[in-house]
């Protein structure tokens, strides 16, 4: 593999990978652990298959520091599903649920509640162009719960304090987007779901984490599928379950205890969106941050340039230079770079060198 030449991939999702996740993953390709089959082949009723899973969820609990009190599910569906799954499965007929919307994937979350019962926003952002965190919230202190995503990829704003609930309102989040970036205390939410597809995995598995107390409230008769209780009884294994996805799950969350845990993922992760950063704030107004500072992400960081016509510019010279991924979103517009936990320093570093040499071209 000495001449193998990979891209640095800044795509918001489906995210980079580690390296040697990917080589571990071609090595077992063909023949898993001595099965003479590949994962994608064995039943998920075996005992080879059970082991997979088994040790993804234990080595998750061991970086997370999940407390016994909680189950972990690993479900299918993405996170569009659990926007729908959450307030089927904890907000009694009746009583009303509080979203904070911080941007595009809040919005839409509180979207799909407002489809099936009552739904209030405690605070919402949009108005100021979703650069940042609402400076206070309209709790209500009877709601089933309340609802936030702690990283938006569109407008690349992070919170990296949770929101405090009043007494006996459970929190849940979207952790999608900076899922295992950074420790985080599990204890103060009643529910945690994350598409792998950014930090974690290959898409096609979302990860959930809820509390005991919180599965009783499933209410009975709820579709299968969308049943927490069943699939948390189950051990995620009711039915068929994406197994490729939770095989390459459990290798990222290996890969994440060799590099020392969370808090040491979570430094290199200071250290990389540090240099895209310094690099905006120290070209003069050329590159121009979305988020207001106290709110920057340090998973995704979409700016502009002076122009739309640089910016076309800088995505296709980027490109060339093997800087895939960097265009943002329509609605943002600009650039994006999605720093995820697999993005290597040298990969943040190529794209500064990239970023100084543009604006010395163009500026």
């Amino acid at each position: 593999m000495s001449d193998l030449k990979r891209a640095y991939n800044f795509n918001p999702g489906p995210g980079v990978l580690p390296l040697e996740v990917l080589q571990q993953a071609q090595s077992e390709m063909l023949d898993f652990k001595g099965t003479g089959m590949s994962v994608m082949e064995i039943s998920h009723r075996s005992k080879e298959f059970e082991s997979v899973i088994q040790t993804a969820e234990a080595d998750l609990r061991e970086l997370l520091a999940i407390p016994a009190n909680y189950k972990v599910m690993f479900l299918q569906g993405g996170a569009h599903l659990q926007f729908t799954m959450i307030p089927m499965n904890l907000r009694a007929a009746g009583v009303s649920a509080d979203y904070i919307v911080t941007g595009t994937w809040s919005k839409t979350a509180i979207k799909e509640a407002q489809k099936l019962g009552a739904t209030r926003s405690a605070a919402n952002t949009e108005a100021d162009g979703f650069k940042g965190l609402p400076d206070k919230l309209d709790l209500d202190p009877k709601a089933a719960y309340l609802h936030f995503t702690s990283n938006e990829t569109i407008h690349g704003v992070e919170y990296f304090v949770e929101p405090t609930p009043p007494a006996d309102v459970p929190l849940v989040c979207d952790a999608s987007s900076d899922f295992i970036s950074r420790p985080i205390d599990v204890s103060k939410y009643a529910l945690i779901y994350a598409g792998a597809q950014k930090n974690a995995g290959p898409s096609g598995v979302t990860i959930v984490i809820e509390r005991d107390d919180m599965i009783e409230r499933t209410p009975a008769n709820l579709p299968v599928m969308l049943d927490y209780k069943i699939m948390a009884t189950s051990g995620s294994l009711h039915n068929t379950p994406p197994s490729w996805a939770i095989y390459m799950v459990g290798l990222v969350l290996q890969w994440a205890k060799k590099q020392g845990g969370l808090a040491a993922v979570e430094k290199t992760n200071r250290t990389k969106a540090g240099l895209v950063y310094d690099t905006i704030n120290q070209s003069g107004g050329f590159y121009r941050g979305h988020a207001q500072t106290e709110a920057r992400s340090l998973m995704n960081i979409p700016f502009r340039l002076p122009s739309e016509e640089l910016e076309e510019t800088f995505a296709k010279d980027a490109k060339k230079n093997s800087l895939i991924g960097l265009k943002g979103h329509r609605s943002v517009g600009g650039m994006r770079a999605s720093l995820y936990n697999a993005m290597t320093v040298e990969g943040a570093q190529a794209l500064v060198d990239f970023m100084k040499e543009f604006q010395k071209k163009n500026g």
